[in-house]
């Protein structure tokens, strides 16, 4: 099976075109076993492109730990990139298909290659029970939420998948890689949910890490930097367009006055090869 490793502002996943090849039997198995940093090519997971009925590709993912879900802000970025670099639809706007629906995306191309797409990543969703979340409301905004001895003003928002913002002083290592975990499996979040610890520099720039559902703590979450700029928001800490520094790299984004997110940053291919069946 053919392969191709990319990332977006370092959340990298294992990307296999089903568009001129058959796809795998079990991608579930597929996912846990070719995204092991250790004993396979490693990942945040892994990503099918298969053909699509209403948009030039449709996009399927898995998390690292084998679990499927429906939306990755990055990994759509790098879809765009690998359909265009590889003639797949040789089209500076394409349509990707999610399973939370078709996504517009505009590629920035040099030397025949796209270096960083903008997606209109849509409405962000803020009704609890879609989200979904069993915190009280029908909108959480700077919610209470108490973890252990840990206690904080959450911000909830689905992007296709489910999210919670928590604005801290300091993004620690304490609590991306020992709280964020327990807020994931927490029973309010039925779903499970990505939890996003955020630094306010000023009201038009943050600074963000990632506990991503099903992958542990990820470079870069692209669903997640448009939830936090929604969270900024409606908690009145940002403006409308701000820049996030991840791990990996800077997003640009913009919750523009029609009610649409969007998304701008880099993709990048970074090799391929064969993955034995």
């Amino acid at each position: 099976m053919r392969f191709t490793k990319m990332h977006g502002a370092g959340n990298d996943y294992v990307y296999v075109d089903c568009i001129s090849a058959p796809p795998p039997e079990n991608p579930e198995q597929l996912a846990r076993a070719i995204a092991d940093r250790h004993f396979g090519v490693g990942g945040d997971g892994l990503i099918l492109i298969h053909p699509s009925l209403v948009a030039d590709a449709r996009m399927q993912m898995f998390n690292a730990d084998g679990s499927e879900a429906e939306m990755c802000g990055n990994g759509i970025r790098c879809v765009a990139k690998y359909v265009y670099d590889h003639d797949l639809a040789r089209k500076e706007s394409l349509a990707i298909e999610t399973a939370c629906g078709t996504l517009q995306l505009e590629l920035e191309v040099a030397d025949g290659r796209a270096e960083r797409v903008r997606v209109d990543m849509g409405r962000p969703i803020l009704n609890a029970a879609d989200i979904p979340t069993t915190l009280a409301g029908e909108r959480v905004v700077d919610h209470e939420l108490q973890i252990g001895d840990h206690r904080f003003q959450v911000t909830c928002v689905s992007m296709g998948n489910p999210h919670c913002v928590i604005f801290v002083d300091e993004a620690s290592d304490d609590l991306v890689l020992g709280v964020g975990p327990q807020i994931e499996h927490d029973a309010r979040f039925p779903n499970r949910v990505n939890v996003e610890f955020v630094e306010v520099v000023s009201p038009t720039e943050v600074r963000q890490r990632t506990w991503e559902r099903g992958s542990g703590e990820t470079l870069a979450c692209g669903t997640g930097a448009c939830a936090v700029c929604v969270a900024g928001v409606l908690s009145g800490r940002t403006e409308r367009q701000i820049l996030n520094h991840l791990r990996g790299g800077d997003l640009l984004l913009q919750w523009h006055e029609n009610d649409h997110v969007f998304m701008t940053g880099p993709a990048a291919e970074v090799f391929s090869g064969d993955w034995p069946d």
